[in-house]
């Protein structure tokens, strides 16, 4: 080890721990090494001694300071500066992925949608940083990181500190700031005075070798390059690559001109040239790879001026028009889906539309069963599949329209929020934790806001780690379907609480965290004209004047719209664009029948008057009863229906959410879940509604939230599963009469086990795990659940349901096939075979719970089956601002 490292080593002991040589480059050598306090592994860069010299530790600390607090997900932040023994140095993260100099090292040139797509990515960290009046001055492929496929741009400032701290005593050492490859003309001449175009100069440059193998000008030495940078102009890059589109090579090609009023003003104008195919350089038609003398494109280039020239006419007799003051029409059209395009049956969002309004998104019931995402152009006739994105759940936009967020992987018993480029590029994890599919908004400051487990958090489009920004409160559901406000200054959310009466439009600061309950509604959404949009439990729309600036409500509500169903957990399907296009669905989305469903699929309607949103239902044992949980204004309430026309009674009188029925055997005794002590606790009262309900389990027994429970056939064991959101991840325990009480762990893992049921003779427990990754049925001897373990299902499975006789086992498939499985018991566990019978797509599908019932003969199914009027067609309204804003009294 040198003296220096030594030096180095003993001065920064304590605080970080150097662990080997990186590399070095023109100003720093870099280091990796332990932030001891944080344990955290970090990048350390150690100016070059000479260059330290040159500087002086309090100029160069002081600038350094400027880009600190740059954070944005496409830049590598700085976690830490200061000065060591005459060392100065800055810390970064250490990324554990390669330069973008490495790969192209490796594979010389990249395809031109991932060649896009960073040259986007950068140009986003350019755009925030330019914003902030910070110019990188040294965008080369040694300073983008990749890191799971994102792009992170490094050392973002360091070369404009050290450019304002050393001042032109850098030259006097023969060292200068940037890379010659990549230097703009202005910088090559040495101009201090760089402007955020100069940026744009080298992320041309490095798209141009992204695209064609080598930057846009060599030569032997540095004089040489800034030779031919000054004055030749660079070989078009279709001519070295004739499959770049056009757009493409024209984005390229002003970006590298060689006067800065010539190329694109802004990071995001060059972002957005890439990705418009019908982009030209301004005063062209054809760029010279196209070959003007060619007498077709010759043709193409007069139509082009032509054309253009009509265009001029236009909005010349456009300007000089008298102006009218009548607002733009507002018109209504049905959207209809096309049979296989149809909107999914789902509790949570299934609609979205673009900023721009160009384009919607949805999620449709595949053909094959399951869920897809699609996307349609608001001037197709159909819809294309988005890859990659199958059981989606609450899609919504990025500010410019060209990528969709979406929440995936609830199946599996955990979730996921992906993005994916509307490209065609694949989707892209952006974390995969802790994750509700509860909506969510893509913030224009480059932030995903989406609800958590445990309350609204904030995470980088790019990835990275969750950031808390509220706390569900004890007697609170989720926070849900956030929006980020104009400005940045707050966020607009909903409190879910038991009943929809009760949810409630919220605001957060997040200058200070503070939450402020706005009024009772839900799916609350900010529209330009200066309202929030939201619903109430009766399907109404409303609108109130609201202050963004102060979040503060400013006048009094107005009704909009009516009969836009408001589902399960405050979702709606309804959204609208920035320009005024309204998107909803029409109909009374969310009523239900009850339905008994034959082995092959064919329904039949318990009352077809009954209607109703079923959240849970279960069959009394003799088939005659049933025990339902009915969503309706006011707390969600748990009613017994005797079968073939009789009387429909309520059941429970207290708490705010009573759900998941479970008969005892005998049927004179039903158990549920009820909130009525503060928290989801386990109850069981007599079914004839005499007695007083019981609280089963303890919270002294269970401290955790108990979802589900029942008796076991014997009445000798009492069966629950906890929570899912909570420690342990959904656990199913049970408690032995006559013992302790002290509750048993039989399926107790870090997986998310759900679902449980015994077999009709108590020896058999059936349940969903994630132990594999996704959903799949298992069973297991009760109670010795350690004997063994058998998996029914296969490719993904849930909701368990045992058939009557005990030699049948029915479940759904992860793509919503309703599938009855063989057993044969005995001294152990056999599946003998599997049958899908029919799809359930039309039904109520759960993914912790199992909704539907098995008739005492094994030969029918209960099942709760959507209304057809909840699949009415999307309603599209054009102009739906002037509407608004006539409603609301807002002159033109």
């Amino acid at each position: 080890m040198s003296n220096e490292l030594d030096r180095l080593t003993r001065a920064l002991a304590g605080r970080y721990a150097i662990e080997r040589e990186l590399g070095q480059g023109g100003m720093a050598t870099v280091y990796l090494a332990q932030d001891l306090k944080h344990r955290r592994k970090v990048a350390l860069k150690v100016l070059r001694p000479e260059l330290a010299a040159i500087i002086g530790a309090e100029r160069f600390l002081k600038e350094i300071e400027v880009t600190a607090n740059l954070q944005h997900p496409n830049i590598l932040p700085l976690y830490d500066s200061g000065e060591a023994d005459s060392f100065l140095y800055y810390v970064m993260p250490y990324v554990e992925g390669e330069s973008l100099r490495d790969r192209l090292t490796r594979e010389k040139q990249l395809s031109v949608d991932e060649s896009v797509a960073l040259a986007r990515a950068v140009a986003a960290a350019l755009e925030f940083a330019h914003r902030h009046g910070v110019v990188h001055r040294d965008i080369k492929p040694e300073n983008i990181l990749l890191q799971s496929g994102q792009a992170l741009v490094a050392d973002f400032g360091i070369a404009l500190a050290l450019s304002q701290a050393g001042g032109s005593r850098m030259t006097e050492t023969g060292m200068s700031l940037g890379t010659p490859h990549y230097m703009s003309p202005e910088q090559a001449t040495g101009d201090r005075t760089l402007d955020a175009r100069s940026d744009i100069y080298a992320l041309g440059c490095i798209t141009y070798e992204m695209l064609a193998g080598e930057p846009p000008y060599l030569g032997n030495t540095a004089q040489a390059i800034v030779a031919k940078i000054l004055t030749e102009t660079p070989t078009p890059v279709r001519k070295r690559r004739p499959s770049v589109p056009p757009h493409i090579e024209a984005a390229v090609q002003m970006a590298l001109a060689k006067l800065p009023a010539d190329r694109f003003a802004t990071a995001a104008e060059f972002s957005a040239a890439l990705v418009n195919p019908g982009f030209t350089i301004p005063g062209t038609m054809a760029l010279a790879s196209a070959g003007l003398s060619d007498g077709r494109w010759k043709r193409r280039a007069q139509l082009g001026f032509a054309l253009a020239a009509l265009l001029a006419l236009a909005l010349l007799f456009l300007v000089l028009r008298p102006r009218a003051s009548v607002p733009a029409p507002v018109t209504r059209v049905a959207v209809a889906l096309p049979k296989g395009e149809g909107l999914r049956q789902q509790a949570y969002g299934r609609i979205a539309i673009s900023p721009d309004g160009s384009r919607i998104a949805y999620v449709a019931t595949r053909e094959q069963g399951g869920a897809q995402l699609v996307v349609r152009e608001r001037d197709q006739l159909h819809a294309t599949t988005v890859p990659g994105s199958e059981t989606p759940f609450s899609p919504f936009f990025s500010p410019d329209g060209k990528s969709v967020a979406f929440t995936t992987g609830f199946a599996a018993g955990s979730t996921a929020l992906r993005t994916v480029a509307l490209s065609g590029a694949p989707p892209v994890t952006v974390t995969d934790t802790g994750i509700t599919p509860l909506g969510g908004d893509w913030g224009s400051d480059g932030y995903l806001y989406v609800g958590g487990s445990q309350g609204l958090v904030r995470v980088p489009a790019a990835g990275g780690p969750q950031e808390p920004l509220t706390r569900i409160k004890q007697a609170e559901g989720n926070h849900a379907w956030p929006q980020l406000l104009p400005g940045g200054k707050g966020v607009v959310f909903t409190v879910l609480q038991g009943t929809a009466s009760l949810r409630e439009i919220a605001v957060l600061d997040l200058s200070n965290r503070i939450v402020t309950r706005l009024f009772r509604g839900a799916f609350a959404h900010y529209a330009p004209t200066g309202q929030l949009i939201y619903l109430r439990e009766d399907g109404a729309l409303l609108a109130v004047p609201f202050d963004a600036a102060r979040l503060k409500v400013t006048g009094t509500p107005v009704a909009l719209l009516e009969g836009i169903a408001l589902r399960t957990f405050g979702a709606a399907d309804l959204a609208f664009s920035q320009t005024g296009t309204l998107l909803y669905a029409s109909g009374l989305a969310g009523l239900e029948h009850l339905a008994w469903v034959t082995r092959d699929g064919k329904p039949t309607e318990i009352e077809p008057s009954w209607t109703a949103d079923f959240i849970t239902h279960a069959l009394s044992p003799d088939g005659k009863r049933v025990a339902v949980s009915v969503l309706k204004e006011g707390p969600r309430d748990l009613w017994i229906k005797e079968l073939d026309h009789g009387p429909l009674t309520r059941f429970t009188f207290e708490g705010s959410l009573n759900q998941r029925p479970e008969w005892t055997r005998d049927g004179g005794t039903l158990t549920f879940i009820s909130d009525r002590s503060g928290k989801s606790g386990l109850y069981g009262q007599r079914a004839d509604g005499n007695g007083t309900p019981q609280l089963l389990i303890s919270q002294h027994q269970e401290p955790r939230s108990i979802v589900e429970g029942f008796w076991s056939p014997d009445g000798k064991w009492l069966l629950y599963r906890t929570s899912s959101q909570e420690a342990g991840s959904g656990d199913i325990l049970g408690v032995r009469t006559g013992s302790d009480s002290s509750p048993v762990p039989l399926v107790a893992t870090r997986f998310a086990e759900t679902s449980p049921a015994l077999s009709p003779d108590g020896r058999w427990l059936s349940y969903t795990s994630t132990e594999s990754g996704q959903n799949e049925v298992y069973v297991r001897p009760f109670p010795n659940v350690g004997d063994g373990r058998w998996q029914v299902s296969v490719g993904g499975g849930r909701e368990p349901m045992w058939a009557h006789s005990g030699r049948e086992l029915f479940y759904k498939t992860s793509d919503d096939q309703m599938t009855v499985a063989t057993v044969v018991t005995g001294a152990g566990f056999e599946v003998r075979d599997r049958k899908a019978l029919f799809s359930t797509a039309d039904y109520d599908n759960d993914f912790e719970h199992a909704r539907y019932n098995v008739s005492p003969d094994d030969q029918r199914l209960l099942m709760s089956r959507k209304t057809t009027s909840a699949e009415s067609d999307l309603v599209l309204v054009l102009n739906w601002f002037e509407e608004l804003k006539a409603r609301m009294g807002v002159k033109p």
